[in-house]
C-alpha cells in the first residue's frame, strides 16, 4: 500500500532520499565493459572547449555593457571588468577542480552537488540554472532576431520594409509579444546540435572566432582614435562606482561554467577541461578590458549612448562603417551563446534523467548521432514558445539567481570534497561532527556574504558592513583549522579552502545586488522544486544508476595512459 503524503513513512523517506549522495567510484576491470552507443562521442580538444567557453560568455553585450556601465564609473570600468574578472577566476579555479576530478559525465554542477552534498540539494541547484538557461536562451533568441533584422536592413530594399513581428517583436492583447524570427532561428540551432557535438563545435569554432576577430579589429582600429586626456580623472565617481560597476560587468563573464558540462565530449577531459574553463576566461578578461579602454578614451564617458555606446563612439569618429561590423560581431555573439546555451541544457536533463530524477526519455542518447536528441528537442520547444510567445526581455532582472547559486554551491563543494572526514554522524561525546561544522561554516559564510551585500546595497553603515565581513573571515579560519584537506587528483585548485571561501562570500555579495523580486523567485522555485522531489523524484531517482556509472568508469579508462 501506498503511504499517504502526511504518513510518518513518507517523511522519514522523504528524509533518507533527500540525504543520499551520489558515489563516483574509480574504474575496475568489471565495469569497463560497454557499448559506445550508452554515451556521447569524445570529440572535442582543448582548442574547441576554449572557443565553448568563450562563445557562451561574449555576446552582443561587449558592444554594450561596457560603454553603458563607464556611464558611471567612468574610465575606471576597465578596474571593474578587472575586479569581476578576478571574482570570475576564483570561481573558474573552483570548476576546473572538480571538472578534472569528475572528468567522465554530464551534470556540471548539478553533479558535483550530488556528490559533495546530497540529492535534494542538487535538484535544487538544477532548477535555478536550467530556469535562468530557459529564460536566457529565450531573451537571446529574440535579441539575435533583432540583430539579424539590422544586419539585413544594410540592404535598401529591405530598409523599413520589415514589419517588427518578425524579428523586433509585436505586443498584441497586452501579455503577448510575438516574434516570428526568433523561433525559426532556434529551430536552425536546435537541429545543428541534433546532428552531433561535431556539427555543432564546427558552427560555434567558426562563430566565435569571427566575433573576437571583429572585436581585436574594433580594439586596433579604436586605438588609433584614443584620446588620453579622457582618461583624465580615472575614477571621477569614486570607488563606490567602480564596485558597484563591477557587480553589473560580472555577468558579462558567465559561461565559462559551460564547459564543465561537456567532460563526456572532451577528448581528454582531466587535462583539457581545466585549460577550457581557464583559457576561455581569461581571453575574455582581456578582450574586455580591450574594448574598456577604447570606448573611454574615444570618446569622453559622458557623452557615451546608452543603447549603442561603443557603435555611436565610432561614428563620432567617422567610422560608420565599424557600426556595421559592430552588429555582424553581436549576430555571431549571439548564435554562440545561444548554441552553447542550449547544448548546455540538454546534458543537465541528460544527466538527471540518468539518475532518475526526471523521466527517462530524458537520458536516451541516439545510437548514431551520440547526441541526447530528446533532451535536445525539449530544450528547444520550451525556448521556441518562450521566445516566440512571450517579451522574456521583462524578465531579465531575476536572472542571474541560479548562476549565481551554482557557482557558491560549486565552491563549497570543492571544500567539502577535500575533507577527509566524510561522515554526517560520529559516534562519540562530540554533539556534531567535524563535517557538520565545516557545513555550518559554509552557511554561515553564505550567509555574511548576503548580508554585507544587502548592507552594501541599502547604504548601510560601514561598521555594520565590516561586522559581516568579519564574522565571514572567522568561518573561513574554522574551516581553515578545524578541517584536514587531502590532495585532489587532476587540477587542485590553489589555497583551498580560502580561494573557495572568498568565492562564496563574492557571490553571495553579488547575489544581493540583484532586484529583489530575485529574491522572491529564488523561494518560491525553491518551494515548487521540493514540491516535485517530494512527489516523484524521490520514488524514481537511482544514484547507483549503472548507466551513468558505466559510463563514468569506461570514460576514465580511455582516459587513462
Amino acid at each position: 500500500m501506498t503511504s499517504s503524503p502526511s504518513s510518518p513513512s513518507f517523511l522519514s523517506h522523504f528524509c533518507s532520499s533527500a540525504l543520499r549522495s551520489k558515489p563516483l567510484s574509480p574504474p575496475t576491470d568489471a565495469t569497463v565493459h560497454t557499448t559506445s552507443a550508452q554515451g556521447l562521442v569524445r570529440r572535442l580538444g582543448v582548442f574547441d572547449l576554449i572557443l565553448l567557453g568563450i562563445g557562451a560568455s561574449i555576446g552582443a553585450g561587449i558592444f554594450v555593457v561596457t560603454g553603458t556601465v563607464a556611464r558611471d564609473a567612468g574610465p575606471g570600468v576597465t578596474i571593474s571588468f578587472i575586479i569581476a574578472g578576478a571574482s570570475s577566476v576564483l570561481n573558474a579555479l573552483c570548476y576546473a577542480e572538480l571538472a578534472s576530478r569528475f572528468p567522465a559525465v554530464v551534470g556540471g554542477a548539478y553533479l558535483y552537488t550530488y556528490s559533495a552534498f546530497n540529492e535534494l540539494t542538487a535538484f535544487l541547484v538544477f532548477a535555478q540554472l536550467m530556469l535562468d538557461y530557459h529564460i536566457g536562451a529565450a531573451s537571446i533568441a529574440r535579441s539575435l532576431a533583432s540583430y539579424v533584422v539590422t544586419v539585413l536592413e544594410l540592404i535598401p530594399f529591405l530598409k523599413g520594409n520589415i514589419p517588427s513581428w518578425v524579428g523586433h517583436g509585436e505586443e498584441v492583447f497586452g501579455a503577448l509579444s510575438i516574434n516570428v524570427l526568433a523561433p525559426i532561428l532556434l529551430v536552425l540551432l536546435t537541429v545543428v546540435l541534433c546532428r552531433g557535438v561535431g556539427e555543432s563545435s564546427v558552427l560555434n569554432s567558426i562563430m566565435t572566432v569571427t566575433k573576437v576577430l571583429i572585436v581585436i579589429f574594433i580594439i586596433i582600429v579604436g586605438a588609433f582614435e584614443v584620446d588620453v586626456s579622457n582618461w583624465t580623472p580615472f575614477t571621477p565617481n569614486g570607488v563606490q562606482s567602480i564596485l558597484t560597476g563591477s557587480t553589473v560587468v560580472f555577468f558579462s563573464y558567465v559561461g565559462f561554467d559551460a564547459v564543465a558540462n561537456s567532460a563526456e565530449e572532451s577528448k581528454r577531459p582531466q587535462r583539457d577541461l581545466p585549460l577550457g574553463i581557464i583559457g576561455s576566461l581569461l581571453v575574455c578578461v582581456v578582450l574586455y578590458v580591450g574594448v574598456c579602454l577604447v570606448i573611454t578614451g574615444m570618446v569622453p564617458y559622458q557623452l557615451l549612448g546608452d543603447d549603442a555606446p561603443l557603435a555611436e563612439a565610432f561614428t563620432s569618429k567617422g567610422l560608420k562603417y565599424v557600426s556595421v561590423l559592430i552588429s555582424i560581431g553581436a549576430v555571431a555573439g549571439l548564435t554562440t551563446t545561444l548554441l552553447v546555451g542550449l547544448y548546455v541544457q540538454s546534458r543537465l536533463y541528460l544527466g538527471l534523467g540518468r539518475d532518475g530524477l526526471l523521466p527517462a526519455i530524458f537520458a536516451k542518447v541516439h545510437p548514431t548521432r551520440h547526441t541526447p536528441i530528446h533532451s535536445q528537442v525539449w530544450v528547444g520547444i520550451v525556448a521556441i514558445i518562450l521566445s516566440g510567445l512571450l517579451n522574456v526581455e521583462v524578465l531579465s532582472h531575476i536572472l542571474s539567481v541560479g548562476t549565481l547559486t551554482g557557482y557558491s554551491v560549486v565552491s563549497a563543494c570543492v571544500v567539502t570534497l577535500r575533507w577527509t572526514d566524510k561522515s554526517t554522524s560520529e559516534v562519540s561525546s562530540k554533539r556534531i561532527s567535524r563535517r557538520g561544522e565545516g557545513i555550518i561554516c559554509l552557511c554561515a559564510l553564505a550567509c555574511c556574504g548576503f548580508a554585507s551585500g544587502a548592507l552594501f546595497r541599502f547604504e548601510a553603515s560601514f561598521v555594520f558592513i565590516i561586522l559581516g565581513c568579519v564574522v565571514a573571515v572567522v568561518s573561513g579560519a574554522a574551516l581553515y583549522l578545524r578541517q584536514v584537506y587531502k590532495d585532489p587528483p587532476g587540477f587542485s585548485c590553489p589555497w583551498v579552502p580560502i580561494v573557495p571561501c572568498v568565492s562564496i562570500f563574492v557571490n553571495m555579495f553579488l547575489f544581493a545586488q540583484l532586484h529583489y523580486e530575485a529574491w522572491v523567485r529564488f523561494i518560491v522555485l525553491g518551494i515548487i522544486t521540493v514540491g516535485i522531489y517530494a512527489f516523484y523524484g524521490q520514488y524514481n531517482a537511482d544514484p547507483l544508476n549503472s548507466s551513468a556509472t558505466t559510463v563514468y568508469h569506461r570514460a576514465a579508462t580511455e582516459e587513462a595512459p
